[in-house]
């Protein structure tokens, strides 16, 4: 099954652009609904890393750290490396006894606007701290600590990479299908759409065992700290704070974006083949529109899916539209 068109973009009364790609609704009896191919196999980039962060917990490191749930929002997050998320890392490490040269994610200037603006300004340069996955090596860091590992956690064959992929198996279903490395220099495990979407459907609907608690504790933690996961003006932060608190959404490099709605027991995974982040904000928003999670009157419903498109001018010049057939509408 081919990949089919979710998003479209119309200027002038004609269909300008289409992003086309495969979207699943899992809840707890399975698969509710699905676009394209749901057995359509993908690196799942960043948008995995409640999936990478269970081991933090089920180890039990994260208790013996004292992590609380702005830790943990920040080992799930992909933040913007704004100030409050980069001294977040730093004060997490350092009252671990650890420092940046422990990190091994790299370093790259920061996507928040005004932490950008004052390393520019003063000629400072970025840190790892910075890196939009700081919190998550953070939290690989204190996994390795509390088992005493080698230096080199983010390599393939360090045991805290193997159980990382063995809980991967284990909440998708199915065999991880392929290994590549991310931007931040950490495994990343191929899985199909559907085993995406049920493993967050596994985080939506809790098991009462530890792997259970480790999950509704990762869940809790983004919803509660939405700036911590992303950033202001960023998608994530936007449609969690639009929905109170009661989903978490998690984006990934190359347009992968998932959704953990625990009231309804569901979870959400879709990935935009083009890899245009504007394609998946807005499919992601449709999905959660349509299932009841999202007002469809909101602000941010407008921001990502609904709004007019304007130009430098302000003059409204063209506009989003859900593909026939996509997402119910």
């Amino acid at each position: 099954m081919a990949a089919v068109d979710l998003i479209e973009f119309w200027r002038g009364g004609l269909r300008e652009s289409v992003h086309r790609g495969h979207a699943v609704v899992w809840d707890r009896g399975g698969m509710v609904a699905a676009w394209g191919n749901p057995g359509a196999v993908i690196f799942p980039r960043s948008s995995c890393k409640m999936i990478q962060a269970l081991p933090l917990l089920e180890s039990g490191a994260a208790d013996a750290a004292g992590l609380g749930t702005r830790q943990l929002a920040l080992a799930c997050a992909s933040h913007s490396g704004a100030r409050m998320h980069a001294q977040g890392v730093r004060d997490w490490l350092h009252g671990l006894g650890m420092a940046e040269g422990d990190l091994r994610c790299g370093t790259h200037m920061p996507w928040d606007a005004a932490e950008n603006r004052r390393l520019t300004c003063s000629d400072e340069a970025p840190c790892q701290f910075h890196n939009n996955c700081s919190g998550k090596h953070a939290g690989f860091l204190t996994w390795n600590r509390h088992h005493k590992g080698d230096v080199e956690y983010h390599l393939p064959e360090h045991p805290l990479q193997q159980a990382i992929r063995a809980a991967t198996e284990e909440v998708t279903g199915e065999n991880v299908a392929g290994t590549g490395i991310d931007g931040c220099s950490a495994p990343n495990f191929a899985v199909s759409i559907a085993g995406l979407a049920r493993a967050m459907a596994g985080f939506a609907s809790p098991a009462g065992d530890g792997r259970g608690r480790a999950m509704r504790r990762l869940t809790d933690a983004m919803a509660m700290h939405p700036e911590l996961v992303a950033g202001e003006g960023r998608a994530c932060t936007d449609l969690m704070r639009a929905m109170g608190g009661r989903v978490a959404v998690k984006t990934g490099a190359e347009a992968v974006f998932v959704a953990i709605a625990p009231e309804r027991g569901l979870g959400i995974a879709l990935k935009v083949t083009d890899g245009g982040t504007r394609g998946s904000e807005a499919a992601i928003t449709a999905l959660l529109v349509h299932h009841g999670l999202l007002d469809a009157n909101h602000p941010a419903v407008g921001k990502y899916l609904t709004g007019p498109i304007r130009n430098w001018r302000g003059t409204e010049v063209a506009e989003r539209r859900l593909a026939e057939g996509f997402a119910g509408f």
